[in-house]
């Protein structure tokens, strides 16, 4: 792949924004679909070993596996630059620049034989999440982002829905275990569609206008970096629970990704429930 199939590159609105380099979105891409298709050849298959981290969240070798062969690409391919994963920790770097890993998001869904799994890679400087990459390998689809560049699903440009009501909208979440009961209540009597087409599969859907919001009520740095670029690339809003937005809120441990019409309206709902 070259940076020509990535698209051109857009000029953002504002000015003073540093754009992502489209070569590296391009290598981005590549290893997150390099990483993506070493996690589907251990997709139900046999001699998948899965056991518990100390938080009680599964892992498996496949994760192990997948996130080494990220880690060594990226390292090859940027080797100033720190890695942060989610199973093998971080690796420092000098050039102020992290790339930010996840190689199986959605692991429970992974193990159960669940085709909505994610291999997610994103760089992050000092603005922020700057390249994020989702890579569906069961789905054969990817979606990818670069600040400035625009977003794109296998190589064709995609925004977030216009949808501007709440009736009718689709919000989808990883699951309703971390809900408050007020906040769950409140969304279903919304007359929002409530799926759980979760993890980053469901970031996928609103940056390419197939639902309208995705709820993260409790989620980890390498779940938000990636998605976040997608989403604000998509036309679209990406906040922490409390609405905070910014270089830093996939840091924040939570996630709200919506069309931009809806996020106020999705916010409130949360809000309401919790007053």
């Amino acid at each position: 792949m070259t940076s020509a199939d990535l698209g051109s590159q857009a000029t953002p609105a504002d000015c003073s924004v540093r754009l992502a380099d489209s070569a590296e979105m391009a290598v981005a891409v590549e290893i997150a679909r390099e990483g993506a298709a070493l996690a589907l050849a251990w997709f139900e298959n046999p001699d998948l070993a899965v056991t518990q981290k100390p938080d009680g969240s599964p892992v498996s070798n496949a994760d192990r596996d997948t996130e080494t062969l990220l880690r060594e690409r990226l390292r090859e391919a940027f080797p100033g630059d720190a890695i942060i994963g989610e199973e093998h920790g971080e690796l420092f770097g000098t050039s102020g620049r992290a790339w930010v890993i996840d190689p199986i998001d959605g692991t429970k869904a992974f193990t159960q034989g669940v085709p909505l799994f994610a291999t997610l890679v994103a760089l992050v400087d000092d603005s922020g999440p700057a390249i994020g990459v989702i890579a569906l390998p069961a789905l054969s689809e990817t979606v990818w982002a670069g600040r400035g560049l625009g977003v794109y699903r296998n190589a064709e440009p995609c925004h977030v829905s216009n949808r501007r009501n709440v009736v009718g909208a689709y919000l989808s979440t990883s699951g309703t275990d971390y809900w408050p009961p007020e906040a769950l209540a409140a969304v279903l009597t919304s007359r929002l569609h409530v799926r759980t087409w979760g993890d980053a599969y469901g970031y996928a859907l609103v940056a390419t206008g197939r639902a309208e919001a995705m709820v993260d009520p409790l989620a980890n740095p390498w779940d938000l970096a990636a998605v976040a670029v997608i989403i604000t690339e998509a036309g679209g809003t990406f906040s922490s629970f409390d609405g905070t937005t910014g270089p830093d809120t996939w840091r924040s441990g939570s996630g709200v990704a919506t069309n931009g019409h809806l996020h106020e309206s999705v916010l409130g709902l949360w809000r309401a429930s919790s007053a």
